[in-house]
């Protein structure tokens, strides 16, 4: 239960928390100070996505091209579709705060924050997946935590989405240029393969984010959060982890749903998806024979068998959609001087032909750019992992399992003594993008479990209460405190 300390409580009944939207905005960004730029602060009737103003529309900045600003897009990239999102059973009325950080020399690093008039005294801070905006987690995170009193924030790495280099080319158009999939003619660059742009900001911008949000609290309600939690999925994932490894006077715990794993010497993404790529038009020539060498090669590389339902394939999907465009935006950040497409004899399928070992010996810079953004598994403060055994995009086999080998490693076996502790919920049958269940019904939603962590975790850090052990989580179980299969899913995929 999220309950509220008696003196925060006695503190709350003296304090007008609905003062005027004026009076309160200025109280907040005058704390705030000079750490953000182009600020709004507005008086917000319902901080819910039932409110249509709480997300703005898709490129609704006009200084920014099409695609680099998507925030309604965003939201739905990691939550379930309509009908199985956040249920939403109250109004919550209170502040919404929309910026810049200022400290950017660049103008892309964006910050939310969502001030909730019946405060609970707690601040709960969000990473964004992929390449998404500060508003990528509305549906998942935002609407579960604003309805229980948190104020929340989130940030988007500091790194706006993408611009389209060309609807309708052949070859790519610029140097930086990646294809969208590989049947497509559309050719897309992301702002975070610029120079300006290393990954290394990542995990400053999520330090940044909660001590500005830390600040606009004190200016809010009077007094800093008791309590202060990170949450994310994907690259938003690997920031929580990463602020529990460099942060721990920030943070009290974090929920890392599905981080990615970044380790010089693998697993990581430049290693990972190759195989994926470069077999996969042999598994489709082969009729999408699962006992086919394509098919082996891609299992054998760490990702999970294919879902065949009717005309349609899991593995087809994540072809379509992440393999190709996601290990191009990795390879030109870390290794920009290969040449991605039409490589002579190099160019085996588009982006499959790389071999980041090959790269890394012949120039110790992309090893060193990698090491350099490395998820160490030193936290030190609590952290769960959720994840799903059926993601192909991030495997867990190659993600999570080996994030969880690498936080063992650091404890040298002693995790249960730790007050840093650690679990890995892994969700039978769960895979990286909630939607794909419409088509695949064998797959699970990630999405509850993920919230139910969060609410393990602050009964851990809040209440000391103990958190279940490390567990497979069976298709429509629970976190059980005494599993029916501790420790890792015996198969991936369980029909």
């Amino acid at each position: 239960m999220h309950h509220r300390p008696r003196w925060l409580l006695a503190l709350l009944a003296l304090t007008p928390l609905a003062a005027s939207a004026g009076h309160r905005c200025d109280d907040v960004l005058r704390r705030l100070g000079n750490r953000l730029a182009d600020a709004t602060c507005v008086e917000s009737t319902d901080l819910t996505t039932n409110n249509d103003a709480t997300t703005p529309p898709d490129n609704s900045i006009s200084t920014l091209p099409p695609f680099a600003f998507t925030p309604r897009t965003d939201r739905s990239v990691i939550s379930p579709s309509a009908g199985h999102r956040t249920p939403i059973t109250k109004v919550v009325p209170g502040l919404q705060i929309s910026a810049r950080i200022a400290s950017d020399p660049t103008g892309q690093a964006r910050f939310l924050l969502r001030l909730p008039d019946d405060w609970n005294g707690r601040l709960v801070v969000a990473g964004a997946s992929g390449t998404r905006s500060e508003f990528n987690g509305d549906f998942a995170w935002s609407d579960y935590v604003v309805q229980k009193g948190y104020a929340y924030a989130s940030q988007n790495k500091g790194v706006l989405n993408f611009q389209v280099a060309s609807f309708a080319s052949l070859n790519p158009p610029t140097g930086d240029s990646c294809r969208l999939n590989p049947p497509s003619q559309v050719w897309v660059s992301f702002y975070d393969d610029a120079p300006a742009k290393p990954f290394t900001q990542w995990t400053q911008y999520i330090i940044d984010a909660a001590q500005a949000a830390r600040l606009a609290v004190k200016g809010a309600y009077n007094h800093y959060p008791t309590r202060t939690y990170a949450v994310g999925t994907s690259n938003g994932g690997y920031q929580v982890r990463r602020a529990m490894e460099m942060a721990p006077d920030l943070f009290d715990g974090g929920v890392d749903w599905e981080g990615t794993f970044i380790d010089p010497n693998g697993p990581n993404i430049l290693i990972d998806l190759p195989p994926a790529i470069s077999n996969f038009p042999a598994y489709v020539g082969s009729g999408f024979d699962p006992t086919s060498q394509a098919a082996q090669n891609i299992m054998a590389a760490g990702y999970p068998p294919d879902i065949i339902t009717g005309a349609n394939s899991l593995w087809a999907f994540y072809w379509a959609q992440f393999w190709e465009v996601t290990q191009c935006q990795w390879q030109k950040r870390f290794d920009p001087t290969w040449q991605t497409y039409f490589d002579g004899p190099n160019d085996i399928t588009g982006t499959g032909g790389y071999d980041y070992s090959r790269r890394a010996a012949l120039d110790s810079s992309i090893f060193a750019q990698v090491g350099a953004v490395a998820t160490t598994g030193k936290i030190k403060k609590p952290l769960i992992t959720v994840a799903g055994t059926m993601d192909a995009l991030l495997p867990i086999q190659r993600g999570a399992r080996a994030y969880e080998a690498v936080v063992n490693a650091s404890r040298q076996g002693n995790n249960q003594q730790r007050a840093a502790q650690y679990r890995l919920y892994e969700i039978q049958n769960g895979n990286h993008i909630e939607t794909f269940k419409d088509t695949f019904a064998q797959l699970e939603f990630i999405q509850p479990h993920a919230q139910k962590a969060f609410d393990l975790l602050v009964a851990q850090v809040e209440d000391n209460a103990p958190l279940p052990p490390s567990q497979c989580v069976p298709r429509g179980g629970a976190i059980a405190d005494a599993p029916s299969q501790p420790g890792h899913c015996a198969m991936l995929f369980v029909p």
